[in-house]
């Protein structure tokens, strides 16, 4: 019997005794990761759907995919600003606010009567979603110390892994069933959650003032690198607001941050080579992993599978995505935080080239066991940045800290999605995937003088 699975009776107990406090980091975590595979199955579920969207509402293939583009968008570029305010007001507020806006998104889009409405109700999901990655994490370093906060990340990884690889098959069958319309609306099952976890989130904050100028500045710099890297499937004009947000975006913010270094973007934040060198390394993990829940439905589907059929042969890696914590809290803390993004790192790469001899060849054994292996580098890498960043600053910086490495974690997830789509029609999926393989070994070449110090 664990201490997860015991209460204690204090009537029974002598009169000096002590109590102890229960561990509550499995559940917890479970929880936290089930919300984060929840955000994450608003975009791999959505994409069974975009084929039947289209047409019911008038507009191309290449014109619904913007329902993915802005929801990932919306999801990157917002989820800094909750970090920041988790840290002046604690995560409960802006944790339950998130989920109300990401509920509100999933229910408007599900009932949108045009093109146009579904597009604003995907901005409003992904600005309510980007809450749960940034502040689950922050929830679990401000409860959790040591070996337990290591297991905590891992399960969290894992689970949300593992709910969000079997959003192609929820997807497929809900769509089979009931329509599209219900597919846009399964987030809302987040809101579930809440009262089970309500105990472990604070109220607790520095009471400060949000740098607003700040934080826009930060958000529209962050929009123009994902129209940027998303811009080879998705045209000039994107390309071009894309360049001029970021040609813009980054000597503003720059001078925002000289003007106010403890404002929005703390420069201490910005200064910590730990910080930033961990997260540009992780973020080639989301990058590979976003890039197979693409391409790997994408080759099966071309060659007559159903999509249910292609979710059938995703449960392997939601398998995997479960028992990764089992490893990767050990191996976070044999090896550290450092090691153990290298080590993802390498493992996503490998998994990159297996995936383009499977699209090549139209192998689905290969494709599988691709998707099982960036599933283990997803599960570990994840928790080895959250680590990595939270024990490199300051607890009053944490929540900002954490919300720019996710930030840049799920950009990799932008430019692994963008690389596919924009290279495939020159390369073929199995030579933009194999493209992509240069980037893990980029995120090793940035990692590296960290391991030395290591």
């Amino acid at each position: 019997m664990t201490a997860t699975d015991c209460t204690l009776d204090v009537a029974r107990l002598p009169a000096t005794a002590t109590a102890v406090p229960v561990d509550d980091s499995r559940r917890v975590s479970i929880l936290l990761g089930a919300l984060f595979g929840l955000a994450g199955m608003g975009s791999s579920s959505a994409a069974v759907a975009l084929p039947i969207l289209g047409p019911d509402l008038g507009v191309s293939s290449g014109i619904a995919a913007w329902t993915i583009s802005l929801y990932v968008l919306m999801l990157a570029v917002t989820t800094a600003v909750y970090g920041r305010i988790s840290d002046l007001v604690g995560t409960r507020l802006p944790l339950l606010a998130g989920l109300v806006l990401m509920s509100v998104g999933a229910m408007v889009a599900a009932l949108a009567p045009s093109f146009g409405v579904l597009l604003g109700a995907r901005v409003l999901q992904g600005a309510g979603a980007a809450a749960v990655p940034t502040l689950g994490v922050a929830i679990l370093s401000q409860r959790y110390h040591g070996s337990v906060r290591g297991l905590a990340f891992g399960r969290l990884a894992g689970t949300a892994a593992a709910i969000s690889c079997l959003g192609p098959l929820a997807g497929g069958a809900v769509e089979g069933l009931l329509g599209w319309r219900a597919v846009m609306a399964l987030p809302i099952l987040g809101m579930a959650v809440v009262p089970f976890l309500w105990r472990a989130l604070t109220d607790e904050g520095s009471g400060a003032t949000l740098d607003v100028l700040g934080a826009l500045l930060v958000a529209l710099t962050a929009a123009g690198m994902v129209l940027l890297v998303q811009s080879p499937s998705a045209g000039l004009v994107v390309a071009v607001v894309g360049a001029g947000l970021l040609v813009l975006g980054v000597p503003a913010v720059t001078v925002s941050v000289r003007r106010r270094p403890h404002g929005f973007l703390p420069l201490s934040v910005v200064r910590n080579a730990l910080v930033v060198r961990s997260a540009i390394a992780a973020a080639a993990v989301p990058a590979s992993w976003f890039a197979l829940l693409i391409a790997m439905p994408a080759v099966l589907l071309d060659h007559g599978w159903e999509a249910w059929q292609v979710g059938l042969a995703m449960l392997p890696s939601g398998i995997v995505a479960l028992a990764v914590p089992r490893v990767a809290g050990p191996l976070l803390g044999r090896i550290g935080s450092g090691r153990s993004l290298a080590t993802a790192a390498v493992v996503a790469s490998v998994a990159l080239l297996v995936a383009s001899l499977g699209a090549h060849w139209v192998n689905a054994p290969l494709l599988v066991v691709a998707i099982v292996l960036v599933t283990f580098a997803f599960g570990l890498g994840q928790p080895a940045l959250s680590a990595a960043v939270g024990d490199a600053v300051e607890p009053d910086v944490r929540g900002v800290a954490l919300g720019v490495a996710t930030l840049l974690f799920l950009v990799g997830g932008s430019i692994g999605s963008a690389v596919v789509a924009g290279l495939s029609g020159t390369l073929g999926l199995g030579g933009a995937v194999a493209a992509l393989a240069v980037l893990p070994v980029l995120g090793l070449l940035v990692l590296a003088p960290t391991l030395r110090r290591a």
